[in-house]
C-alpha cells in the first residue's frame, strides 16, 4: 500500500529509458501484424507492388526515354531508389503522427511518457523499412542482375534523412492533432498524397526545365531522393538540389514540433479523447 521511492541514477534512467523505448520498439512492430514477419512480408510486398507499378507505367507510357539519360544506370534500381526514400518518409509521417499522446490510455502507466511512445514509433517505421529495403535489394542482386551503389554510405545517409525529415514532419501533426484532430489527419494525408508526385521519384532535377524545377524545389523529400541517386549512380552529380536544405528544415520543423507538443502535454485533457 505505502511505497518509498528510490532517487535514481542518471545512468539508470538512462537504461530504463532505452528500455522503455525497445519494449515500445517491439509493440509498434507487432502491431501491424500478430507475426514481426508477417509485418514485415505485408510492408515488403508493399514496396515491391510500389515498385512494379511505376516501372509498368514507365514502360507503358515511354517514360524511360525521357527520364533516365543523365542516369545512365540500371533502370529499376532508379525506380527502388526513389520508392524507398519515398515510402520510408510517408511511413514515419504516419506513425509519428499516430503515436500516442498525452490523453492515451498507456499514459496511465507512470514510467510511460510521450517521448517514448513518439520515439518508438518512428524507430519502429525505420526498422521495417530498412529491413524491407535491404531485403529487396539482397533478392534482386541475387535473383535478377548484379547491382552496384557508388556511394553506399551517401545512400544510407539519405534514407535517414529521409526518415529524419518525416519525423519532423509527424511531429508536427502530432502536437497539432488534440487540438484539430481533422485538419491534422486531412493534412497528413494532402502531405502523403501530394508526394506522390512532388517527392520527384519519378525524375532528376538536372532534367527539369527551370519553371518546373521553381514547382519542385520547396520540398525536401525532392532534394533528397535527388541527392541519394548522386550518392548511388556513378554517372549523376546533382547540381539543382542539396542535402542541406532539407536538414535544416527538418531541424526547424522538429524544434516546432517538440515545442507544440510540449505544450500540448501541459494543457492535456482526458476528454480530448472522449469519442475518438
Amino acid at each position: 500500500m505505502f511505497q518509498t521511492g528510490r532517487k535514481r541514477s542518471a545512468i539508470e534512467s538512462a537504461f530504463n529509458l532505452v528500455e522503455l523505448i525497445y519494449h515500445s520498439t517491439v509493440r509498434n512492430v507487432r502491431k501491424t501484424h500478430r507475426s514481426a514477419l508477417g509485418g514485415l512480408f505485408m510492408n515488403i510486398l508493399q514496396n515491391v507492388l510500389f515498385i512494379a507499378t511505376f516501372y509498368a507505367m514507365f514502360q507503358f507510357f515511354g517514360m524511360r526515354q525521357s527520364f533516365t539519360p543523365a542516369i545512365r544506370g540500371d533502370f529499376l534500381l532508379y525506380i527502388m531508389s526513389g520508392v524507398f526514400l519515398f515510402m520510408v518518409h510517408i511511413k514515419t509521417v504516419s506513425a509519428v503522427t499516430r503515436a500516442e499522446g498525452p490523453t492515451s490510455p498507456l499514459m496511465q502507466h507512470a514510467p510511460l511518457n510521450t517521448t517514448v511512445t513518439i520515439t518508438a514509433a518512428a524507430l519502429a517505421s525505420l526498422y521495417l523499412q530498412v529491413l524491407s529495403i535491404f531485403v529487396i535489394l539482397f533478392f534482386y542482386h541475387v535473383l535478377f542482375t548484379p547491382i552496384s551503389i557508388n556511394d553506399p554510405f551517401g545512400a544510407l545517409c539519405m534514407v535517414g534523412l529521409a526518415w529524419f525529415c518525416g519525423v519532423a514532419i509527424g511531429m508536427m501533426l502530432l502536437a497539432l492533432k488534440p487540438w484539430a484532430p481533422n485538419f491534422a489527419n486531412v493534412a497528413g494525408t494532402i502531405w502523403n498524397r501530394a508526394n506522390m508526385v512532388a517527392s520527384g521519384k519519378m525524375f532528376v532535377a538536372n532534367t527539369l526545365p527551370g519553371y518546373m524545377l521553381a514547382l519542385f524545389a520547396w520540398n525536401p523529400l525532392f532534394h533528397i531522393i535527388d541527392q541519394a541517386r548522386g550518392f548511388i549512380f556513378l554517372n549523376y552529380t546533382p547540381h539543382f538540389t542539396s542535402w542541406g536544405y532539407p536538414l535544416k528544415v527538418s531541424l526547424a520543423l522538429i524544434v516546432i514540433g517538440m515545442m507544440g507538443e510540449f505544450y500540448t502535454r501541459q494543457h492535456a485533457s482526458k476528454s480530448w479523447g472522449a469519442g475518438r
